[in-house]
């Protein structure tokens, strides 16, 4: 584990760009950027469009360590290069941005009020890759629809024995249960996930590291025993499907979250933006990301 990057990740000031969308959500991606669907009819194309949409973020000037702690890649952008270096040793050596890749492949179906991931068959081969690229850690996404104990517990205990997986090959994971913000009941769900998330993290080594992803809980502060746990490194935000404002306007009332958020980092870019409308528009959105996981509560982490 990079030492350096273990530091940036515990104290520095900031947020997590999450850039990992795959297969089935890159074409929402692509046109929310304003790649109409005509442009691509394979996969390679698609892929060759969503990378260089990627590539207009990553090396854009404001974008860099002095607000961005970290990176979510797709495994394709990982394996990709980005101004002439692999897209991970360009992160870190040029912007000071600490990588992480995506290593979920997809969700099961619904089943007790949740969506398992399904199995992640490739796992040891992806971290051997997320090695070799210089990837600091993983992240792996799961979906919590309803107040469900029984599938509740299962989605956290899928989560920490993949995470048990991931820690023994030096990476460090992110596990992300993902409560709907639609969910009929969401207030009691992440009632329900803090109770089995403190359950399995007291069972974790005291050198274990990890990092939790979650929905901006309706109860703000309901995860800061978890923040506070020394082997949490992080508890991270996700947006959710709610607009930039929306998330950041809660997200700046919970006193140790941090954002993580994709769509709404990459809100009002557009491929026929002017480099300089672009810089602008991206800027704006950084700051105000930034700006709404620093302004914690006296005694939240920064």
């Amino acid at each position: 584990m990079d030492t350096a990057q273990l530091e940036a990740i515990r104290s520095n000031p900031g947020f997590f760009a999450a850039l990992d969308q795959s297969g089935g959500s890159t074409p929402k991606a692509l046109a929310d950027y304003g790649v109409d669907a005509d442009r691509y009819s394979t996969d390679d194309e698609m892929f060759d469009l969503v990378h260089a949409m990627r590539t207009r973020v990553l090396t854009s000037p404001v974008f860099d360590g002095s607000r961005v702690i970290a990176a979510i890649l797709f495994q394709q952008t990982m394996n990709r290069s980005t101004a002439g270096l692999p897209t991970g040793r360009y992160l870190w050596e040029r912007k000071h941005v600490v990588p992480f890749l995506k290593v979920d492949k997809g969700l099961a179906d619904e089943e007790n009020g949740v969506r398992l991931m399904k199995p992640i068959d490739v796992l040891d081969d992806l971290l051997a890759q997320a090695t070799e690229h210089k990837m600091f850690g993983t992240k792996m996404r799961s979906v919590i629809e309803d107040a469900d104990e029984k599938g509740i517990r299962a989605i956290v205990e899928q989560q920490f024995d993949y995470a048990a997986r991931i820690s023994a090959a030096d990476l460090v994971p992110i596990i992300e249960p993902e409560v709907s913000i639609t969910s009929p009941h969401k207030a009691e769900a992440e009632q329900l996930l803090c109770e089995a998330l403190r359950e399995h993290a007291a069972q974790l080594p005291a050198d274990a590291a990890v990092m939790l992803k979650l929905t901006i809980p309706t109860e703000a502060g309901l995860y800061t025993d978890l923040a506070e746990d020394p082997r949490v490194l992080r508890v991270l935000a996700l947006s959710g499907g709610y607009s930039r404002d929306q998330a950041c306007a809660l997200l700046a009332k919970d006193p140790t979250m941090t954002a993580s958020f994709s769509r709404a980092l990459l809100e009002g870019l557009s491929e026929q933006q002017t480099d300089e409308q672009f810089q602008r528009t991206l800027d704006a959105s950084i700051d105000e990301i930034y700006s709404a996981s620093v302004a914690k509560a006296a005694g939240g982490r920064r």
